[in-house]
């Protein structure tokens, strides 16, 4: 058994002291500091290694007396009980081996149990650690000094990390005399430096060193980032392979002057692609240099988020087109350049009846007829203007550097672009643009007044017939301010209860009974009093109000109808008008079905007086008048003769009656044909087997016309003009029947 006093404590008391002063202050540093960087791991160890065999050396010749070895071994055993440092040395020569009491602290063995075990120290290492001792034994032999790191296992089952701190001695024929090793718990400094290689590896975020050019540092989200397997593939590399020269740059300036930056830039990856990312990026010490270090992530889908919110923001997500946004950015630009001193032409343009072809053949056809516009409309304008859309049917042109003339020729070929029909779904459908133009700077100066002139010229084009160009006068803004606000007052009218319904008589020119009612709807507005049909109802048609509206006045029609019925004043049935857009609603059998019934009427008391428009599409038309007349309710054509050639189809029909229009019976006085349309009209009814009413009667004279060609109904002022409900009710009370007209 080695004798533990065989020592000089106060040579022992210098050493630590030496070691536990520069050691404690390196590692304080190391651990609380810069816990990831390797050079002050064993700046140390070094100093140890370097200072440990001169102090050796040099208190070998110093004698003490008794006293002064006291206070030495006392001073030496204040320090071992407040620190966790243990020495183990061996002096191979006499065999003599010391180990501090401070080992207690660090392994959970009392001292004397390390010197009765001498492999203790062994025994207790941590089993997945053991393999490190083998190569640590053979650099001792050789008499270089070396640092391990490894667990140990306390008695309590604690794990705990060791930092072995061996440096050996050699004589002059290289024999290994003397050994001495200092031990430390290192185990906070590992956790922290586990703690932060598992953040930097399980990072989802790039984190990468930098210096001198060469990339020291990436952890594996970087790898992947960067398309590579292993961080080898990417250590070493120049930054310059991967990130623009401009912004290694960035970082170089940010390096010297040790500032933090964030940027946003995008890599190439190893297979030549791009991404996106952002990077923050701040100095740090590296082994022992000045650094950059970079924190980084993949922003590519945030990008084309961006870019796609963007696009969005200016584009037209339908047809591609420049939207509203876009278009009026784009007008203010050419006209604050420079002020110039070209013209400008605004082009607004409205599809007529989309809006009936969008709500009878659904939005999937009305989307890709709107494609197609947009299409049509890039090949009209060409190279020569600015196309956008403005959301709906709408659609504005900006021609840049034009004159009226220029204007008109463009205008005139998207005319002509829209002469020909657009197919979906192996269905051809007729879209006519209506165009309004106004010229910069006669019409406006300004891209809120131009479009408004525009949109105004637009309404004229309707008004004019439709399919047509019109441009800007001065005298139009009146009828475009009035359209607009009729637009808005038909809108409210329904639910302010502004309609009413007015009654017109239908006589037998035979026996001068009452053969029929017609009703009639009438708009009382609260600002500009009566409004006629013929300019609401266009209106009411053009922006789709139309179905809610002939809703209403079917409902209406048909429950006064009843109410007249059930004190015995009618017996006649109710004439009722129903729209082309009306006619297109595939709801609409089921809606008169369901009216019927509800207020008790007879499918034979109401007339349905439809518009020759149906016959643009014959074979749906002839479906639903066939699935009407199965509900049993009356068929007339009304204005026959000014609509659509559907002569060769009427006999397909199954029509009642067809009604003259007013137009053929004024002809019977004031044109040179002297009633020969209504004559053929009448015959042809006559052959036809159908019923035929002339409207519109006036005067003596058209009676009797119509009576001697054998017209057999009629209506008009001759009669009576329409009548409201009430005054209509005293009609039928006082009305004589029987007697001829």
């Amino acid at each position: 058994m080695r004798n533990p006093n065989k020592l000089n404590y106060q040579h022992i008391c210098i050493l630590i002291l030496c070691l536990i002063v520069f050691s404690l202050l390196l590692d304080f540093v190391a651990a609380s500091l810069f816990p990831h960087i390797q050079f002050f791991k064993y700046a140390s160890t070094i100093l140890l290694i370097g200072i440990v065999p001169v102090l050796i050396v040099t208190i070998k010749g110093i004698g003490k007396n008794d006293e002064e070895l006291r206070q030495s071994k006392q001073k030496l055993k204040n320090i071992f009980d407040t620190l966790d440092v243990a020495i183990w040395s061996h002096d191979l020569k006499s065999d003599t081996l010391l180990i501090t009491p401070g080992i207690e602290k660090l392994y959970g063995y009392s001292y004397i149990d390390f010197y009765k075990d001498l492999d203790l120290w062994r025994k207790v290492i941590y089993p997945d650690d053991l393999h490190l001792l083998s190569d640590r034994e053979k650099k001792l032999a050789g008499g270089k000094t070396v640092t391990s790191e490894y667990r140990i296992i306390r008695p309590d089952g604690e794990v705990r990390w060791i930092q072995d701190r061996g440096f050996p001695t050699l004589d002059l024929d290289g024999n290994f005399v003397d050994f001495n090793s200092v031990l430390f718990d290192i185990t906070d400094r590992k956790e922290s430096e586990d703690r932060y290689r598992s953040l930097v590896e399980m990072s989802p975020d790039i984190v990468a060193v930098v210096n001198q050019n060469r990339i020291e540092y990436i952890n594996e989200a970087g790898c992947m980032l960067i398309g590579a397997k292993y961080p080898e593939e990417i250590i070493g590399q120049s930054p310059l392979k991967f990130a623009p020269a401009e912004i290694v740059e960035a970082f170089k300036i940010m390096k010297s002057q040790e500032k933090r930056t964030r940027l946003e830039f995008q890599i190439r990856q190893l297979n030549g692609e791009t991404i996106d990312v952002e990077m923050a990026s701040t100095t740090l010490f590296y082994e022992g240099r000045f650094a950059v270090q970079v924190v980084g992530r993949d922003i590519t889908e945030r990008k084309v988020a961006e870019r796609t919110i963007k696009s969005l923001a200016y584009h037209d997500s339908l047809t591609g087109l420049a939207n509203r946004n876009r278009f009026r950015d784009y007008l203010n630009k050419v006209l604050n350049r420079s002020h110039t001193n070209k013209m400008l032409a605004v082009l607004f343009l409205d599809l007529d009846r989309f809006k009936i072809i969008n709500d009878t053949k659904g939005h999937t056809v009305g989307d890709r007829i709107l494609q197609k516009v947009a299409n049509r409309l890039e090949i009209a304008v060409q190279e020569e203007g600015f196309v956008s859309r403005q959301g709906g049917d709408e659609f504005i042109i900006l021609l840049d550097d034009t004159d009226k003339e220029k204007a008109a020729i463009v205008a005139q070929r998207i005319l002509y672009e829209f002469s020909k029909p657009f197919e979906v779904n192996n269905q051809e459908f007729f879209v006519t643009p209506s165009i309004g133009i106004s010229l910069y700077p006669t019409d406006g100066n300004d891209e809120e007044t131009l479009i408004k002139n525009a949109d105004t010229a637009m309404y004229q084009a309707k008004e004019r017939g439709k399919n047509n160009f019109q441009f800007y006068s001065s005298n139009l803004n009146g009828l475009s301010v009035r359209k607009m606000e009729l637009e808005i007052g038909l809108r409210k009218a329904l639910e302010n209860n502004q309609f009413t319904l007015h009654y017109q008589p239908q006589m037998s020119l035979v026996t001068g009974k009452l053969v029929g009612l017609e009703a009639l709807i009438r708009w009382q507005h609260p600002e500009h009093g009566f409004i006629a049909p013929s300019e609401f109802i266009p209106l009411a048609e053009e922006t789709g109000l139309i179905v809610p509206i002939g809703k209403w006045v079917l409902w209406e029609a048909c429950n006064q109808r009843k109410a007249w019925e059930s004190i015995g004043l009618c017996d006649v049935p109710i004439a009722v008008n129903v729209s082309v857009r009306q006619f297109e609603d595939d709801h609409l059998i089921e809606y008169i079905s369901t009216v019927l019934d509800e207020v008790g009427l007879e499918a034979t008391q109401l007339d349905l007086e439809i518009t020759e428009s149906i016959m643009q599409n014959f074979e749906n038309s002839t479906v639903i008048l066939n699935q009407l007349k199965e509900l049993g309710v009356l068929l007339s054509i009304d204005d026959f003769g000014t609509g659509y050639s559907s002569l060769s189809y009427l006999k397909y029909l199954p029509i009642d009656k067809i009604k003259i229009d007013k137009s053929f019976v004024d002809d019977i006085l004031y044109h040179s044909n002297q009633g020969v349309m209504v004559k053929t009209i009448i015959d042809m009814g006559m052959n036809l087997n159908f019923t035929v009413i002339a409207e519109g009667i006036e005067t003596v004279e058209q009676l009797s016309f119509l009576k001697e060609n054998a017209c057999k109904i009629g209506q008009g002022y001759l009669f009576s003009k329409p009548l409201p409900a009430c005054e209509m009710q005293n009609y039928l009370l006082n009305r004589k029947s029987g007697a001829p007209i």
